[in-house]
């Protein structure tokens, strides 16, 4: 009986470890942009917005901030009263997406930006500077190129997993060494998938989310090539 208490003792130790390895931000219920917590969150900015004179419940950000990670949602402003809770993928609660809101001119549209994406570049930024400088590889437009990341430590190069197409999609960098995700190949696909008017200058990258609850977080403006009609990046 005494060995079959510690065999038991020492299973339940066991497990309570394995739960403190998997913390909350490592939870799969916390990784998955649910629409039921979507649309709870949309109801919420609605009536906030109804009740203060068409005030969005955001947080302050600097004009030059990229625009789908420009108005990230305070739910300070909006949680008791709004909505009971704040939800389990969200950042504040553990989760690995920021809520966002596009549109905020016309229709404010409550999206999510997955930060597991941020870790990444946060990544490579550090190994970029313990070489010193970035590897450039090849240019892909005036001030932007590829990286060889073999020189910088990495065996196989990082991607980032397309939330409209599942394909891995490439990091690129700018002269500046900021560093973004290309979305080219996923534009080309919903491109050929759908007919769309677009025009040469425009910023086309609203067509992703459409019909996706994620925004290409971390990415450069593209435009369509007046010739051609395919992806390229919107240079200023």
């Amino acid at each position: 009986m005494l060995k079959l208490i510690k065999m038991w003792s020492g299973v339940f130790f066991l497990l309570f470890l394995t739960g403190c390895m998997y913390p909350k931000e490592n939870l799969a219920q916390n990784q998955v942009p649910y629409d039921a917590q979507i649309n709870m969150v949309q109801e919420a900015v609605n009536q906030f917005q109804e009740s203060n004179n068409g005030i969005l419940p955001i947080k302050t950000k600097d004009a030059s901030t990229p625009i789908y990670q420009k108005y990230l949602i305070d739910f300070k402003k909006i949680v008791p009263e709004y909505i009971s809770e704040v939800p389990g993928n969200a950042y504040e609660s553990g989760g690995v997406f920021q809520y966002v809101l596009i549109d905020v001119e016309n229709e404010p549209t409550v999206k999510l930006l997955d930060l597991r994406v941020a870790e990444t570049i946060r990544e490579i930024k550090i190994k970029i500077q313990a070489n010193k400088y970035p590897p450039f590889k090849g240019q892909l437009s005036k001030n932007l190129f590829t990286l060889d990341f073999s020189k910088i430590g990495y065996t196989e190069e990082p991607v980032a997993v397309s939330p409209y197409t599942g394909k891995n999609l490439p990091y690129v960098i700018t002269g500046e060494g900021e560093i973004y995700v290309d979305y080219r190949s996923d534009l080309y696909q919903v491109i050929k998938e759908n007919e769309y008017n677009l025009t040469p200058g425009e910023d086309i990258r609203y067509i992703l989310t459409e019909n996706s609850p994620i925004v290409p977080g971390y990415s450069l403006p593209y435009t369509v090539d007046p010739e051609n009609g395919e992806p390229i990046f919107l240079e200023n």
